[in-house]
């Protein structure tokens, strides 16, 4: 047990709101918002604002914030490894306050999910609320015994890419119109992106995984592998979605997701060459700009990983969204 340190209100609230993680939660938006403009319904109001507002908070500050609190109350022992400043460790905040905490938002979380989907009502409804709860009740498993799926990267890449990319998509879809196929595919290549990031994002905690029996990729074959493995998931992404562009009839936008994976692979192979310095033009990206929201890192492996990652989310970002507008515009 860590002896909790005094703390003035606000210093509290600080922790309390940092055990949320709010850089995190951005992580969801690409896909909540692409799933909002692919459904071409959402209307010029004040009504529907409110629905896209409430849409963000119940995926960012409810629904991973719930998932961040509780992996840090479970976590307590590794982040004494690999995080030893964050609230529980560092003794700003007691286990006891830390279950208060995911206990609330967990309950606000199942409250406004459960309000939402009774007000759109129908098919609509059941699969907004539906998306919300599994995505709680995995965000409970995935940190908490028995199960535990971080302790396997073939469990847990598979629940965060359920999570943060597929669901996320048909519940911002199912919000404002019924759900379309096209939504389908672009939630399928947002899930097999996440794993592909949540592979390479395990860089920065091998240390601690490796001490704690945690089985990660780059634990179980190296850091070398690890990128290998996560440069062809990446790579498939992009030329299935050349492919559904295609078959969508979104010609002009199939040249320039091919073009998008010419330019990633062009930044993959130093990195493959050398994972600790390869690409390291692009750290200037990492340290200033855009870097910024997706944060630094001591770890050589997991400082290339975020000069990749600058370049393929600006890519991928831009051609979903392109997707989502022209799909959006099909149905309107």
């Amino acid at each position: 047990m860590t002896a909790t340190k005094r703390l003035g209100f606000i210093e509290k609230v600080k922790a309390h709101l940092e055990l949320l993680d709010p850089v995190t939660w951005i992580s969801a938006f690409p896909c909540l918002a692409g799933g909002v403009m692919a459904s071409g319904a959402m209307q010029s109001s004040t009504h529907d604002y409110l629905l896209l507002f409430a849409l963000f908070v119940i995926w960012g500050p409810l629904g991973i914030g719930f998932s961040q609190s509780i992996n840090d109350y479970f976590d307590l022992e590794l982040d004494r490894v690999n995080e030893p400043t964050r609230p529980i460790p560092s003794g700003r905040l007691s286990e006891k306050e830390a279950i208060w905490n995911w206990s609330i938002i967990l309950f606000t979380a199942i409250l406004l999910g459960t309000l939402i989907g009774t007000y759109i009502g129908g098919q609509r409804g059941l699969i907004f609320a539906s998306c919300l709860f599994t995505a709680l009740i995995f965000g409970y498993i995935y940190s908490a015994p028995p199960l535990k799926l971080k302790k396997n990267i073939f469990l847990s890449a598979p629940a965060v890419g359920l999570c943060y990319g597929f669901i996320t998509y048909l519940s911002a879809n199912a919000l404002f119109g019924e759900i379309r196929p096209e939504v389908i595919g672009l939630a399928g290549l947002n899930f097999f992106m996440a794993v592909a990031l949540i592979i390479m994002n395990d860089f920065k905690s091998e240390d601690g995984d490796a001490k704690g029996g945690m089985k990660s990729l780059t634990v179980m074959i190296g850091a070398r592998n690890t990128f290998l493995a996560a440069f062809v998931i990446i790579d498939l992404v992009f030329a299935v979605f050349a492919i559904l562009a295609w078959i969508w009839g979104f010609e002009i936008l199939v040249y320039f997701i091919a073009a998008s994976l010419v330019v990633n692979i062009f930044i993959q192979i130093p990195i493959y060459r050398d994972p600790k310095t390869g690409a390291s033009f692009m750290q200037n990206a990492v340290d200033d700009g855009f870097g910024n929201a997706i944060g630094k890192s001591e770890v050589q492996e997991h400082n290339a990983f975020l000069r990749f990652q600058v370049i393929n989310n600006i890519l991928f970002l831009i051609n979903q969204f392109t997707a989502a507008a022209m799909i959006g515009l099909k149905y309107l």
